[in-house]
């Protein structure tokens, strides 16, 4: 009985579907319970999307957060309004064009993102607590990897 050779790339690629297959379903329950956290703060994940997009880019328009989001200009109006009238953003007005205004955070907003980022961190670390040392060690290996595998732009 002979053996065939194995056809390497295709080998990789049924291994690298195989761990894609078991990495899925991990990571988006891992996402999940996370998600859940803020919303203990009644912060949705857009909510907590779009505070943390003008946090990282002060003084960004709708517009510029429409494109960030890949979402309509209408319908993004209608999300920064809400966090407005919540006083978790303002409008601030555009110094070298005065017909633009961009949003910022407010105090709010900045405690807002601050008790959720407490909340996600006190949840994941309850968890990492519970795990053999080696198990930590895993996941810290791990980090690198999968920051690289989120910022891949296909």
């Amino acid at each position: 009985m002979s053996s065939a050779p194995i056809d390497a790339p295709k080998a990789s690629r049924q291994s690298v579907s195989t761990l894609a297959e078991d990495l899925r379903p991990t990571l988006l329950r891992v996402s999940r319970r996370l998600r859940q956290e803020a919303q203990r703060l009644g912060a949705s994940a857009l909510d907590i999307t779009l505070l943390a997009h003008i946090k990282r880019h002060p003084g960004i328009g709708v517009s510029g957060m429409a494109e960030l989001e890949h979402m309509s200009k209408p319908s993004m109006s209608g999300h920064i309004k809400r966090l407005e009238a919540a006083r978790l953003i303002a409008r601030v007005g555009d110094a070298e064009d005065g017909r633009r205004s961009g949003l910022n955070l407010t105090h709010e907003g900045e405690q807002q993102l601050i008790a959720i980022r407490q909340l996600r961190n006190d949840w994941l670390a309850a968890r990492l607590s519970l795990l053999s040392p080696e198990e930590r060690t895993s996941l810290e290996a791990a980090i690198e990897p999968l920051r690289r595998l989120v910022s891949i732009d296909i």
